[in-house]
């Protein structure tokens, strides 16, 4: 597993926490898909965060890559070769990890962050958050999850897990562990409250 560290220009203060988002590669079709990243990109900045995300060029993950670094933060990516060698990655990040699967990809991500949050994405996304959701039920992570719910793209999933409580094949508890809101900001005050 090599590493690659780009000469970033931004500032180079203490990061206190770092915060895994999964999420698309496409732009998807509604421009509140795009907005809703840019804002999570400056509340993750203006929170002392760090990103820390699958290193992509493209569609929704370059845009809050993007809003992150224009906004003064740091931003790590994490892809495999196979993708960096396709020219699918940025070249402007804080840090980047260069790995050979896409196993090693998600452990490194796991690895380094205090939390997740998915936004809207296609199957990818979904495979990112219902394993590390899978590992919060299992105990295996006890790091926040949290599941942006832009315009109610993830309404047929959130039902479906409500159907599974009902069902009797996810607890209430199990169904708590992910934390769900429509905006980035009140998202980021749910996973990591500010303690007075």
């Amino acid at each position: 597993m090599g590493t690659h560290h780009y000469k970033g220009t931004i500032d180079r203060r203490i990061i206190l926490k770092k915060l895994a988002v999964y999420c698309g590669s496409s732009n998807g079709a509604r421009e509140e898909y795009i907005e809703s990243a840019v804002d999570l990109g400056k509340k993750i900045v203006e929170r002392g965060f760090g990103l820390v995300y699958g290193g992509g060029c493209n569609g929704i993950m370059n845009i809050i890559a993007g809003a992150v670094l224009s906004s003064g933060g740091e931003v790590i990516g994490v892809a495999p070769r196979m993708f960096v060698d396709a020219g699918r990655t940025r070249n402007d990040l804080s840090q980047f990890y260069i790995v050979d699967t896409m196993h090693q990809r998600k452990a490194k991500i796991v690895s380094m962050v205090d939390g997740f949050i998915a936004l809207p994405g296609g199957i990818g996304t979904l495979e990112e958050l219902l394993e590390i959701y899978t590992w919060s039920q299992l105990g295996l992570n006890t790091k926040p999850c949290g599941l942006l719910n832009v315009c109610g793209y993830y309404d047929p999933l959130l039902q479906m897990f409500d159907r599974s409580v009902k069902e009797g094949f996810l607890s209430k508890t199990s169904r708590a562990l992910l934390q769900v809101e429509e905006q980035p900001g009140a998202l980021l005050d749910r996973m990591f409250p500010v303690e007075l």
